[in-house]
């Protein structure tokens, strides 16, 4: 396309018209089974519409979550939401990107017109897809074909594809300097867990945290813990070959509960004496919530659930836990504004203000993306 209107004028107009793209993408056809590699074809931007080249993406549990069954979507699915790309083509109305532009996919919108987009309390923009989860565009129809039968969408970014279209309001604009194979972990991973510790949390210095799960996410947990001046930092894990990165990345004490015969919320208030005065949850296990907001300070600890809770399971605990004046608090996505703070996070990664490489285990190419998945599975 060009960008000059007088020069589009001179051309016949079907060679304006944006074309249909074929491509490779990892198809799930069904839960519990691997990702088919196929070949899918993803129709042009519709209005308000940018689609994607994606140069790089992450892979993260909650894609795995929907394989398992434990977050419900329909079939057949591409999945994927942590990447970042370069723009291919915009539909029509389209102003603040354009074709060549470097941006990241973003699974929590930002509409700018709803209720938490005007609150200066909330970041889950009502246009998400993460609570119906319909698997397709806002104007209720899919961009993916393949083998002649529509493709779901997966919480309107579909990161597992050559080729992805979001709406203009789940994109955002990057520094074209910035490397997409590392900032590719802004889009998910890194700012989940950063933003729960410096924005959802609000860390204090001098403080007390206690991190439970040591994924990616966790790990990022840490470094906001860290970043935040916190003193203490318990990294929990059931794998204590996870212990020396997050060492490395600000933990101050590692404790696996498998060592211990007492519950480990029961081993955190020992260590403390008195509780932490912040808590993470960030596998999504209910047992593990219970734990984490039973180890915080009784009056004024806060938890944070960042891991995505399992499907069709329900919490029982002790509402005494609560009555004493302890704050559980859930995050999404760190409770970042995503377009207006993906960028200032690139950014500031750009001027080293926090580091991106501990965080990246592997990188393979696409067509191995089962071998990704198993890494993932086996704590590696």
């Amino acid at each position: 396309l060009c960008g000059d209107l007088q020069t589009q004028v001179a051309f016949p107009f079907s060679l304006l018209c944006l074309q249909v793209i074929k491509c490779k993408a990892a198809v799930m056809w069904e839960a519990n089974k691997p990702f088919s590699i196929e070949e899918v074809e993803v129709a042009p931007p519709k209005a308000h519409e940018v689609r994607i080249k994606i140069v790089a993406t992450g892979i993260c549990r909650s894609d795995d979550h929907v394989i398992t069954g434990g977050l419900v979507m329909p079939f057949p699915i591409i999945l994927g939401h942590e990447a970042a790309g370069i723009v291919e083509s915009v539909g029509q109305g389209v102003t603040s990107i354009k074709p060549g532009d470097k941006v990241i996919p973003l699974f929590v919108p930002q509409c700018g017109e709803c209720n938490s987009c005007l609150s200066t309390k909330g970041n889950l923009c009502s246009k998400n897809d993460i609570g119906s989860a319909a698997g397709l565009m806002p104007d209720g129809t899919t961009r993916f074909t393949c083998k002649g039968q529509a493709v779901h969408h997966f919480i309107g970014t579909s990161t597992f594809t050559e080729y992805t279209v979001v709406h203009e309001a789940a994109v955002a604009k990057i520094d074209s300097a910035a490397p997409l194979e590392k900032v590719c972990l802004i889009g998910c991973g890194f700012s989940t867990g950063y933003g729960a510790a410096v924005q959802t949390a609000k860390v204090e210095p001098g403080s007390t945290c206690a991190v439970f799960g040591l994924g990616g996410v966790g790990l990022s947990v840490v470094m906001g813990c860290k970043a935040a001046g916190a003193s203490r930092i318990i990294a929990v894990d059931i794998n204590s070959d996870k212990f020396a990165k997050a060492k490395e990345l600000g933990a101050t004490e590692c404790v696996n509960p498998k060592d211990f015969k007492k519950p480990i919320h029961e081993v955190l208030l020992e260590m403390t004496g008195h509780g932490v005065d912040y808590s993470f949850e960030v596998i999504g296990r209910t047992e593990t919530m219970i734990a984490a907001l039973a180890c915080c300070q009784y009056n004024y600890g806060v938890s944070v659930i960042v891991g995505v809770p399992p499907a069709a399971q329900k919490i029982t605990f002790d509402p005494m836990l609560l009555f004493t004046g302890r704050a559980w608090k859930g995050s999404v996505f760190g409770g970042w504004k995503s377009k207006d703070s993906v960028p200032k996070l690139v950014a500031d990664y750009m001027k080293k203000k926090f580091v991106l490489d501990p965080l990246i285990t592997h990188t393979l190419p696409f067509t191995k993306i089962n071998e990704g998945f198993d890494l993932l599975r086996t704590g590696k």
